[in-house]
């Protein structure tokens, strides 16, 4: 067996939305021999900016970010696609004598990259179909009842209204006979072993102040121009609410207020809600995470802790590699 020692040095830096992800990630590009792969389902789509917390231009043209801006908001981004597009560009970066840096808070890529993806059956359009319609007569909580019925440990990771999964696991065990959470306890081989891991998370210990995070961060996207840039994506004509990419948090409540089917307020609650729902799904995730650093970005005494002091929290972590 290959000591852990001796395998090149991997960093996963995950954390809730809203935790300072980015601004960590790119205060320790500058301290290690690193390169950042984006880790983000939202990201992956060219147009989604603001409402996305992409790193601008400059940011980008300074620090680059791997898997950002790489498919089309028509185009569906999978799992799968992260694992075969991440392990490229990881096997670019140590071959290059860098240290790969994967940032971000899509937990379903993660656990894909590193424990591997199972053999699931592909889609049947008749049995997604089947599914759609019973959905309609009953509503996505209702489907995410039948689901926790059938695979309760699938059904707790997802929110009742998140369409495009429920029917993805029902679809999974309709075809199968077997649930997704079998399929996942029965992956293949990822990359945990590949390489030496550190694995960190970060966030706030107490939750209100990530949530009044959240609020104003979603405000100041708002201020920055987001309804202008959701409108240009329904002005398309070839977008629609069930692209993973218009489900995207934000987005989607503000391409309903564009429909007419909201109001600006309940857009604005409506928006802030589903981002404290994301944050608090990604930490249900990370609280059942092996192997995880956790940086607290608050003192003793409940205050924000600056973005030195965070770093030096994060590179306390890394091992002391032989030069």
């Amino acid at each position: 067996m290959v000591d852990r020692q001796t395998k090149p040095l991997a960093i996963a830096l995950m954390g809730p939305t809203a935790a300072g992800k980015t601004d960590l990630a790119m205060a320790l590009h500058h301290h290690l021999n690193a390169e950042i792969i984006s880790v983000d389902s939202a990201l992956v789509y060219r147009g989604l900016n603001i409402g996305a917390a992409k790193p601008s231009a400059a940011e980008l043209a300074a620090v680059p970010h791997r898997l950002i801006d790489i498919r089309d908001p028509a185009e569906p981004y999978s799992a799968a696609d992260f694992c075969k597009d991440a392990t490229h560009e990881i096997t670019n970066i140590v071959a290059a004598g860098r240290t790969p840096l994967l940032v971000g808070g899509t937990m379903l890529y993660f656990k894909a990259l590193l424990e591997g993806l199972s053999d699931m059956p592909a889609s049947q359009p008749a049995v997604r179909a089947q599914i759609e319609q019973e959905a309609l007569a009953i509503g996505w909580p209702g489907m995410h009842q039948h689901l926790m019925d059938i695979d309760p440990e699938t059904a707790r990771e997802l929110h009742p209204n998140h369409s495009h999964r429920i029917s993805r696991a029902l679809e999974v065990y309709r075809i199968s006979g077997k649930t997704m959470s079998h399929f996942r306890a029965n992956s293949g081989s990822g990359l945990l072993d590949s390489y030496q891991w550190v694995q960190l998370a970060v966030a706030p210990r107490d939750r209100a102040v990530l949530h009044q995070r959240i609020a104003t961060r979603f405000e100041n996207m708002l201020d920055a121009g987001l309804l202008g840039e959701v409108e240009a994506l329904y002005r398309r004509g070839d977008l629609h609410p069930d692209l993973p990419a218009i489900r995207a948090v934000g987005y989607r409540q503000v391409w309903e207020y564009l429909s007419g089917e909201i109001d600006r307020s309940e857009m604005v609650a409506r928006g802030v809600a589903a981002t404290r729902q994301l944050a608090k799904r990604q930490l249900t995730w990370l609280r059942g995470w092996p192997d995880l650093c956790w940086i607290d970005t608050q003192n003793a005494s409940g205050d924000l802790l600056e973005v030195d002091e965070i770093v030096n929290k994060a590179l306390s972590f890394l091992p002391q590699r032989p030069i």
